[in-house]
């Protein structure tokens, strides 16, 4: 299971629109690790002057490796940590995560991150069973 959804905010959901504030407190809470990630880079990218903010460190651990892939795997997650920090995510391998400002899909930097020869020049033995 992604996530560990409170009996209220399984009601909300099923009355009908959730509040997304809601739904990320639930990420929180639920991944830790992701989004303690995300909000990590995201404050990395605003304090610097870089393109973007990325993680090339694996996960101390499975159960951390797996917040990263559920979290990142989801529309739903994705999407709503995005909007919640105002950034755009990006993801290749089992734990490289990197957060770009919005709008940065157009631009070079995020199209080369997120290019089929950038994931070819990331592939290591290790990562290959992640």
């Amino acid at each position: 299971m992604s996530l560990t959804v409170s009996p209220e905010l399984l009601a909300q959901a099923e009355a009908g629109e959730v509040a997304e504030a809601d739904f990320v407190a639930t990420v929180r809470e639920s991944l830790p690790f992701a989004y303690r990630m995300v909000e990590g880079l995201t404050a990395e990218l605003a304090a610097g002057d870089v393109p973007f903010a990325d993680n090339q460190i694996e996960p101390p651990s499975d159960a951390e490796r797996g917040q990263l892939l559920r979290a990142m795997a989801s529309d739903a997650i994705r999407g709503s940590l995005e909007r919640h920090f105002r950034v755009r995510l990006a993801f290749m391998n089992c734990h490289r995560v990197a957060v770009f400002p919005m709008g940065a899909e157009q631009g070079a930097e995020y199209r080369s991150f997120t290019s089929m020869r950038a994931q070819l020049l990331n592939q290591t033995p290790e990562l290959r069973s992640c």
